[in-house]
């Protein structure tokens, strides 16, 4: 069991509750806290004191006052006319996390819902009914609006739902899980739905996926360098003390303990002086990666924590203060910076596929790594395939966040577009999967050539792992299949990796 505090969730736990759906409870002093702040609500209510989006209308409207009789109808109204997403459904586990993340920040105490309206968001989770969310429609600010709006149709019974893989209506889908709709109350609706919570679930699953996808970047360039029998020079220790990013420091380190019992490496001036850039500087373009993921982390477990919707309530000085925690801007950054490291991930790796694969540039690998060059093919169009999502993720890494329209007759005149750069970082995380999936079936086939014997005792088990997905290539065959069992492998993180990065 997993507890709710509102500001502790971390990473791990957010795995966790999203992918092995470890139960969730709220811890008391949450319940104590959201009980406190609805209290407040309440009663500012009776004393008929004017509260944005309690008692008036939204954005725009926000200066039309609402009569006690219509303000359980105002909030439905609000999830109904904001439910406007559009696209392709997100991912159930995109939805749990939305789930998980709206649930942590309500029991902040800071929204004024009550109880059983945040214990809902909670039962789905545990009970496995996932709102079906529209993946388009967000600006970003007031949040995530439009997704959010889906989300929360399903705990008025109401939208869609899966449940035990079957596509029901919310109410539907509430009933066989054995719960029941609530009924939104004064100020619940707009606390639902002001909030970053589908761009920060995209993006924590993205880091995620990113994170692990560095690891496994160290592991095929080492494989890599063996098969074009690189020289191991430059991940000594010496030059990267004197430009001393930590980042750097330690992907050098990690890739000369991989090699360091290697008999396919070689020394500086023993075939070489030295290496391409691609090769070179690997812990230099890699390391920089780390940093962005840095960056993006510490940006997400913030947020992860964070109370963003509005007006936020706060008891303790009997203030109701509109603000703008909706806004994305800080995920937008992170989201776009992310896409963009991600992306020099891959282009690094299609210039190492293309030095295997290149007869020119192999240092004496088979054309191609084909075993008949000319009768046959072998990898040559494997690299087609990465060049061109390398290329696809060019497009892609353009940041959203530059970008920015009005909306709500100009109120809401400045939107961050954080969803959309969330969107392009998990499309280019995906890109750039089979980008390194790619060089990995290369790397795996020019040490074959090499002579799997001569590996070093890391890179020889991670080469067996290979070919436990991967059959070697002795004659031209569909390599679209391979592809994608490499690629699903590693997102299934089927490559156990007794180093980590910080170790």
């Amino acid at each position: 069991m997993i507890e709710l505090k509102g500001d502790s969730l971390t990473f791990d736990e957010f795995s966790r509750i999203v992918y092995r759906r470890d139960p969730v409870f709220l811890h008391p002093l949450a319940v104590k806290k959201v009980q406190e702040s609805r209290r407040w609500v309440e009663g500012h209510l009776l004393k008929g004191n004017k509260v944005y989006g309690v008692n008036t209308g939204f954005g725009k409207l926000s200066e039309t006052s609402i009569s006690a009789m219509e303000l359980d109808a105002l909030q439905l109204n609000l999830i109904r006319s904001h439910a406007c997403g559009i696209g392709e459904i997100f991912s159930e586990e995109v939805s749990r996390a939305m789930l998980l993340l709206r649930a942590n920040a309500l029991a902040k105490g800071y929204s004024g819902v009550c109880v059983e309206t945040l214990q809902r968001l909670i039962d789905c989770l545990n009970k496995g009914v996932h709102p079906l969310v529209p993946s388009q429609g967000s600006l970003g600010a007031s949040g995530d609006l439009a997704p959010l709006s889906h989300l929360a149709l399903v705990l008025v019974g109401e939208g869609k739902a899966q449940y035990k893989g079957e596509i029901l209506s919310g109410k539907q889908a509430l009933e066989k899980a054995g719960l029941k709709p609530i009924t939104l109350k004064a100020k619940e609706g707009l606390a639902l739905i002001n909030g970053t919570q589908a761009m920060t679930g995209l993006g924590v699953i993205a880091y995620l996926e990113a994170e692990y996808l560095a690891d496994i970047a160290d592991r095929v360039a080492s494989l890599t360098i063996e098969g074009l029998r690189g020289v191991i020079d430059a991940f000594y220790p010496e030059p990267h003390s004197v430009r001393p990013f930590p980042e750097q420091q330690k992907v050098a380190a990690r890739i000369y303990s991989f090699l360091s019992d290697s008999q396919l490496v070689t020394k500086q001036g023993e075939e070489r002086v030295q290496d391409a850039y691609s090769i070179r500087c690997i812990p230099q373009v890699h390391g920089a990666v780390r940093q962005v993921l840095g960056y993006v982390r510490d940006t997400l477990l913030i947020e992860m924590n964070a109370a963003t919707d509005n007006p936020l309530i706060f008891t303790e000085s009997d203030q109701v203060i509109s603000s703008g925690n909706f806004h994305g801007q800080p995920i937008a950054f992170a989201m776009d910076f992310l896409g963009i490291a991600v992306s020099e991930l891959a282009n690094i790796s299609e210039r190492r596929t293309e030095r295997l694969v290149n007869p020119q540039l192999s240092e004496g690998l088979p054309a191609f790594l084909s075993n008949k060059p000319g009768l046959e093919s072998g990898l040559m169009i494997a690299q087609y395939a990465a060049a061109s999502l390398v290329s696809e993720n060019k497009s892609l890494a353009h940041p959203a966040s530059v970008d920015s329209i009005p909306s709500s007759a100009n109120q809401e005149d400045h939107v961050s577009m954080g969803t959309t750069a969330a969107s392009h970082a998990a499309s280019i995380i995906r890109n750039s999967r089979v980008v390194l999936a790619i060089e990995a079936i290369c790397a795996a086939q020019a040490v074959d050539f090499r002579g799997v014997n001569q590996l070093g005792t890391h890179s020889k088990q991670f080469h067996q792992h290979i070919r436990e997905v991967v059959p070697i290539l002795t004659t031209d065959r569909v390599l679209s299949t391979d592809i994608e069992n490499m690629a699903e492998a590693i997102k299934q993180r089927r490559f156990i990796l007794k180093e980590g990065f910080d170790e």
